[in-house]
């Protein structure tokens, strides 16, 4: 059975926790296969500037699957719709906004259709095109992908456990393990389902309409998204955009190495718009 779902009863839904005690809104939003526990470790460092909005993606296994329509959420236009039903049921007027891999383009478009919503946005381990093409490096082949899709077809569970550490990227047992949690708790078919939606999608079109002040936070080694790709992000935004490399490895810092991950936010979200944060690090560009 199959539930639709509007308005206040959708903050149930997606699980919304408003915390904090700032004037400002930071929202946070997760990646394909975690959910908001991702968090867990980075929120609390900013309860005393922000109200902190964490939710649940409605692909995301804490969410019910009964709500889950494919159809619907056959890209990603549908969890914009879902980001603009949390903010304008808070009465959110402008907001800061951190978004890990899919959600850095969910908060991309989000900027583009309500750019008045948007103060800046701090994307994490970003990606417009995850396969390969003329001039762009997107980090997976076509075959790469269809072999992905197919192993995660044939035996979710061994999939989860061989992705998981590859994922994580470190030798990081709590975190591996946390990431294989989160993973096993999506329901395979829509696990398959929008692993399909994040790696065959492609929002290199939109990138140069988004005139949000953009700060992209990007691991030195990711086996999801290579450092060409942030450089790529850099070049094609169409705001003013800042690069910071963090020195670890994986897709996931927030597991692996959050303690890197809340130097790099702190710097984004407190610097003013029009300067970066002068650290060796960061900068209008890349350093490694």
């Amino acid at each position: 059975m199959q539930y639709s779902v509007k308005g206040s009863e959708l903050m149930k839904v997606l699980n919304v926790k408003v915390i904090g005690t700032g004037e400002r809104t930071l929202v946070l939003s997760h990646g394909f296969g975690t959910d908001q526990s991702l968090w867990q470790t980075i929120f609390p460092c900013f309860l005393n500037d922000f109200k902190v909005v964490l939710y649940d993606l409605m692909c995301s296994g804490s969410v019910n699957p009964d709500y889950f329509d494919m159809k619907r959420y056959s890209n990603f236009d549908a969890y914009v719709d879902d980001l603009f039903v949390i903010l304008d049921e808070l009465k959110v007027e402008e907001c800061v906004y951190v978004g890990h891999s899919m959600s850095a383009m969910i908060g991309c478009i989000a900027s583009v259709r309500r750019p008045a919503l948007f103060q800046k946005l701090v994307l994490l381990g970003a990606s417009p095109r995850y396969l390969n093409d003329a001039g762009y490096e997107g980090g997976f082949g076509q075959e790469d992908i269809k072999q992905l899709l197919s192993a995660m077809e044939s035996n979710f569970t061994a999939w989860v456990s061989g992705f998981a550490p590859l994922a994580v990227g470190v030798d990081a047992p709590a975190a591996i393990s946390e990431f294989r949690r989160t993973l096993l708790n999506m329901k395979p078919e829509i696990a398959v389902f929008v692993g399909r939606t994040v790696f065959e999608s492609d929002w290199r079109a939109i990138l140069g309409r988004v005139q949000a002040p953009c700060y992209i936070i990007q691991s030195k080694e990711d086996v999801v998204v290579p450092l060409a790709v942030a450089e790529y992000l850099r070049t094609h935004l169409g705001g003013e955009t800042w690069v910071e490399i963090i020195p670890t490895k994986g897709h996931l810092p927030q597991l692996s190495t959050p303690a890197l991950v809340i130097q790099a936010l702190k710097g984004s979200i407190f610097s003013s718009e029009n300067q970066a944060n002068c650290s060796t690090n960061t900068y209008k560009g890349i350093t490694v």
